[in-house]
């Protein structure tokens, strides 16, 4: 589908101006209906560049995808360079700004981003008639079209066989599914980039397949996180660990000791549980994949 001009202007008032002062459809766009979210519109934040930030640091930084900051941002359209000192629009998750057009619904808009409405709705503060949405898990692309996200990998068919395992010794239930989630502790809609896997604190965690850790550390949001680089463009991610038994470059084994459980971060599942995540390799970084094609015992 071919990137309309209308959404590329919405796009540069967006940067330009920032999302409040383009709504002058709807006088309850700040603010969500009774017991709904904050809409999105309304939860962008501004990110000064400064020395040393890549596109992807940055988008790695908001748990977003490269293109998500890219479309949101004009500027960076041309080459996808963020230069020091400028100021991007960041919204609150992966997601395209579009206008509804006159005689449709937000419900038809739905339909044809393939988003689930309910979704759609609760993520647009539960508004009956909003003009302008923001449509979660679809993302513009460099070469003008959108797609659904995340986007698959383009540095080709990455080797599954080659990632096939289990991060615990028994298999667990899942807390969370990967994908558009709402927050039990906030009861936010929210892109969930991995898998909750529930097992208590202190609970052995394991490489799922051979590989290389290039991240052993706090990172954030996700706590204690370790990440294992695999070949075939492959990446496995283990956070909100309790303890760290890994060091940057060393050579793991499937099954070898990385950690254990553990509650550090800001974990979206209630209950302790490894955050596992499945990423390939693209020339937008590392993107995330459902990891429930890989995870088997």
């Amino acid at each position: 589908m071919t990137l309309p001009f209308r959404q590329l202007f919405l796009c540069s008032l967006v940067s330009a101006l920032g999302l409040v002062s383009i709504l002058p459809y709807s006088n309850s766009a700040n603010a969500a209906v009774g017991g709904c979210p904050t809409p999105a519109l309304s939860r962008f934040q501004r990110h000064k560049v400064v020395r040393g930030e890549t596109l992807e640091s940055i988008a790695q930084r908001y748990n977003l995808i490269p293109t998500t900051i890219i479309g949101m941002n004009p500027t960076l359209q041309n080459g996808g360079i963020a230069a020091v000192g400028s100021v991007l629009q960041i919204p609150p998750y992966n997601g395209i700004v579009v206008e509804v057009p006159r005689g449709e619904t937000w419900r038809q808009v739905a339909a044809q981003y393939k988003v689930r409405a309910d979704i759609l709705f609760e993520v647009n503060g539960c508004q009956p008639d909003p003009r302008i949405v923001f449509v979660p898990g679809v993302n513009w692309s460099p070469n003008g079209v959108v797609t659904k996200s995340p986007l698959p990998t383009d540095a080709g068919t990455p080797n599954r066989a080659s990632l096939s395992g289990y991060p615990l010794a028994q298999v667990a239930t899942v807390g969370l599914a990967y994908g558009w989630q709402i927050n039990p502790a906030t009861g936010e809609v929210f892109f969930h980039s991995g898998v909750d896997l529930l097992a208590p604190v202190g609970t052995n965690v394991l490489a799922i397949a051979p590989g290389t850790v290039a991240f052993a550390s706090d990172q954030g949001s996700y706590g204690k996180l370790v990440i294992i680089n695999h070949s075939g463009g492959l990446q496995s991610r283990y956070a909100q660990l309790d303890s760290i038994k890994v060091t940057v470059g060393q050579q793991v084994k499937k099954g070898d000791l990385l950690g254990t459980v553990g509650t550090t971060g800001k974990p979206s599942s209630t209950q302790p549980h490894l955050h596992f995540e499945v990423r390939s390799s693209s020339s937008l970084g590392w993107v995330a994949e459902d990891p429930k094609s890989y995870l088997k015992k």
